[in-house]
């Protein structure tokens, strides 16, 4: 998807500019919201293909795909989420997410409805949610405004851990 690397790109150069600590989120949309993850933890965006579905596994879990000899589990995250399901669609995008944790590298796929932009946030502006302890929150590392709009920050261990 040449398009989203042209917008990182684009975001790295100004940030840079800028002379202000900041980390870049890639933002996505779902059912009308717009999340962020550290793009740093970004290894791939792929248009949405089927699965080999796991027995037993999740209902969260669709399955898994073979990128480039590694096996991938794929969440759709709007299932993890617990919202509405919608079908598929053009815009349907799986974010491949490689992050680093003291268990080791994990890699793993959300299926997200539409991707929506990279922004550079400042350091030490993500402000708590203020939901208390719920399944949800434990996904939440915080939430920023930009451009008048409220952006959901996501913690990448947590999200990724498959257990309930």
């Amino acid at each position: 998807m040449s398009e989203v690397s042209e917008i990182i790109d684009t975001e790295v150069s100004s940030a840079q500019d800028d002379g202000i600590l900041t980390e870049q989120y890639l933002t996505f949309i779902m059912s009308g919201e717009e999340y962020g993850v550290d793009i740093l933890a970004v290894q791939e965006i792929r248009g949405w293909e089927s699965a080999t579905p796991i027995p037993n596994s999740p209902k969260f879990i669709k399955g898994v795909i073979n990128l480039r000899g590694t096996i991938v589990p794929i969440i759709d995250l709007r299932q993890r989420f617990d919202l509405a399901e919608i079908e598929y669609g053009d815009e349907t995008v799986v974010v491949v997410l490689r992050i680093y944790t003291q268990n080791g590298t994990r890699t793993m796929g959300i299926i997200v409805d539409a991707i929506s932009d990279v922004y550079d946030v400042p350091i030490g502006d993500a402000r708590n949610t203020g939901m208390g302890d719920n399944q949800n929150s434990n996904f939440i590392k915080g939430l920023v405004t930009v451009n008048k709009h409220m952006v959901i920050l996501l913690e990448l261990e947590n999200l990724l851990t498959i257990e309930d």
